[in-house]
């Protein structure tokens, strides 16, 4: 790992100049160990549930009576039908796919192993028959034969509900899934629990399911907007605040004015000509424009009032969103950072689901009330699924937590180097290779700590879904605060944590004297911090509004001019969400190399004070700021200008 002795902390004398970036030691290694024994942990969990045979379970498939499909079988004591020799039947097949059991979320019915799957819909018994016959695969209990399937009086109970549904083989689970899958919709109609009419759930469905082209293609827009509007902000920072201001301003505008119309266009359009069924939705869709009329218009008026309040501060806004334009200039591969994170969490997710489902099917064969198997585990080993969820949060917390601190290493290097030129080849990949060699403890117990926080308020909300409608008003009020404070505090151990990054990245310094160092700063720094936070995260929230608007607003134009379209409700719904999500995604990285900027700076400004031998680090921006600061405090304190008051708590006596 290239460990050495731990670092001693910067900067402890005035009279000699304090250079970051120079000590580098290993930083909280028995944490990493603590990390590295859990992450084993979960290889254990991993292996156990492949070795004791749940693998072939879960891809194969397995029957009501343990049989595996696909293979020879042994007999299992006192389970009839076990022990069966399934090398031609390599597909499960359920009798009653449709029949789901909501509490468990698993379909209720007795499964076989066939040897195909009915690719047509079977609507008598006697197409049951000629499908066995001509096919070879029989589709009731294995106590019956498929001659007998017109003449027992058993067939009701051991074959399958008429009519048999068309179905096709799962690819690599081979599993007999229904082609057509509306026979899930009771089950997401008991999961939905505040529509109170399920036809409006059947026509939501059918909306999306009509407009899905049109969904696809707008949350594609959603990925090329933000894409565009990150490269926008890397060569025009000086101005961006004003254009987003400006769009932001015209969007919220055109996007109240248009529903509006829209609103008025089809409450004036005739009716007497449209079928009950057309006018019902007709109806729906007018209350659902007037509904998004009246929000727009509170949110553009609410939007308003406060630019009008913040329209004061958007300078230093401007000072640093120009920083960190030069910063994304120098240092493109930032803008792909969102990629890589999503892209190792996608796959530790699949990880940690496919483990789930082996899981799943782990254990030993019980005998349920029906006389069916089941596999479950027993002892100690049965709680390997806590272990299993606690690894779930811990490590994508890891995850995300190193993308912060490879972001903080890149901007930190970019900002204590004085020649720009000096920088390293890929200073993405110098701070990769920082991270792995000296920092990932700190990264685990950064990550521990969020964890710690999240479990017992992921606890409380699944207490409080189990008791919705029983406990009282009391008792429903200490669960919603004590939710409440537990998420306050996640989210301030984050913005603390994000900082102890930068400062671990400069000092090399472990995490609790990092996340201390970086708490008095930030605490030195209140008002400065305050308003970074507040212009900078609205000016940043402004763009993820730019890209949800113009989505919503193609996604009204789309969707009011489809022929064939039911309920819009939903789809606009789920493209403006997955507008959101993709800003967020693109647009938090630029919010991170804000905030890691602001803390760098304020180190600088306290270690240096621009004299010979300790001079500044900071961008000529940042001088030429802080610079027309003092000016305009100058000023203002002769003429009494009200603005003095906001330039003041920028300004650093030196």
């Amino acid at each position: 790992m290239g460990c050495c002795s731990s670092a001693s902390s910067a900067a402890q004398s005035s009279k000699r100049e304090w250079k970051p970036l120079e000590d580098r030691s290993c930083t909280d290694i028995p944490w990493l160990l603590l990390f590295i024994l859990f992450c084993i942990g979960m290889g254990f969990i991993c292996g156990f549930s492949i070795a004791t045979g749940a693998a072939a379970r879960l891809v194969s498939g397995y029957d009501s009576y343990g049989n595996i499909c696909g293979q020879k079988n042994t007999k299992l004591e006192a389970i009839p039908n076990s022990g069966m020799d399934h090398t031609q039947r390599k597909y499960v097949f359920f009798l009653d796919p449709c029949n789901l059991d909501l509490i468990n979320r698993k379909i209720k019915s007795v499964a076989l192993c066939v040897a195909a799957c009915p690719r047509q819909e079977l609507k008598t018994l006697s197409d049951v028959q000629k499908f066995a016959e001509m096919n070879g695969s029989a589709l009731c209990s294995y106590n019956l034969k498929p001659s007998e399937y017109t003449t027992s009086s058993k067939s009701s109970v051991l074959c399958p509900k008429l009519p048999v549904p068309a179905s096709a083989p799962i690819p690599f689970f081979h599993r007999c899934a229904p082609v057509n899958i509306s026979c899930y919709a009771k089950f997401a109609e008991a999961l939905i629990t505040f529509v109170s009419d399920n036809s409006v759930l059947h026509r939501l469905i059918s909306g999306v399911m009509t407009s899905k082209e049109i969904i696809l293609g707008l949350c594609l827009l959603s990925l090329v907007l933000s894409m565009i509007l990150m490269v926008i902000i890397r060569y025009i920072s000086r101005v961006l605040v004003w254009i987003l201001t400006i769009l932001v301003i015209l969007g919220s505008l055109g996007g109240t004015g248009v529903l509006w119309w829209l609103y008025a266009k089809q409450r004036r359009s005739p009716k007497e000509t449209i079928t009950p069924e057309q006018l019902q939705i007709a109806e729906d869709n007018l209350r659902a424009l007037l509904i998004y009329a009246i929000s727009a218009t509170v949110f553009t008026v609410i939007l308003f009032l406060i630019m009008l309040v913040m329209r004061k501060r958007v300078a230093l806004t401007i000072a640093l969103f120009h920083v960190a334009g030069k910063v994304f200039i120098h240092l493109p591969l930032l803008v792909f950072q969102p990629f890589w994170t999503f892209f190792a969490l996608v796959l530790f997710w699949v990880y940690w689901i496919m483990t789930l489902l082996f899981l799943g099917t782990t254990g030993s064969p019980v005998q349920n009330e029906q006389g069916f198997v089941e596999f479950k585990i027993s002892g100690p080993l049965q709680y390997m699924w806590w272990y299993h969820v606690v690894g779930l949060i811990w490590i994508s917390e890891f995850i995300l937590a190193c993308q912060q601190m490879t972001v903080a290493g890149a901007v930190v290097t970019y900002y204590f180097t004085r020649d720009k030129r000096n920088l390293p080849f890929t200073p993405i990949l110098a701070s990769v290779n920082r991270l792995i060699r000296y920092h990932l403890g700190t990264v685990a117990k950064g990550s521990f700590i969020i964890t710690l926080v999240k479990i017992p308020r992921m606890i409380l909300m699944y207490i409080h879904s189990q008791l919705k409608g029983k406990e009282n008003a009391c008792a429903r009020c200490v669960l919603k605060s004590c939710i409440c404070c537990l998420w306050c505090l996640e989210k301030c151990l984050n913005y603390l944590n994000q900082n102890a990054y930068t400062a671990t990245a400069i000092n090399s310094t472990n995490f609790c004297t990092s996340a201390k160092d970086a708490f008095v700063i930030l605490v030195e720094n209140a008002l400065r911090v305050a308003t970074i936070n507040t212009v900078g995260d609205f000016m940043l929230f402004l763009g993820k509004v730019l890209i949800v608007c113009s989505t919503g607003l193609a996604g009204i134009m789309l969707l009011n001019y489809q022929q064939d379209y039911t309920v819009w409700v939903l789809p606009l719904i789920i493209v403006c969400l997955f507008a959101f999500l993709v800003a967020h995604c693109f647009l938090s990285i630029y919010e991170m190399v804000v905030d890691v900027l602001f803390l760098c700076f304020a180190i600088d400004t306290k270690y240096n004070d621009g004299s010979p031998g300790r001079e500044f680090y900071m961008d000529k921006v940042l001088m030429e700021f802080v610079e027309n600061s003092r000016k305009a405090m100058k000023e203002a304190g002769k003429g009494g200008v009200a603005d003095a008051r906001e330039l003041k708590p920028m300004l650093k006596k030196r």
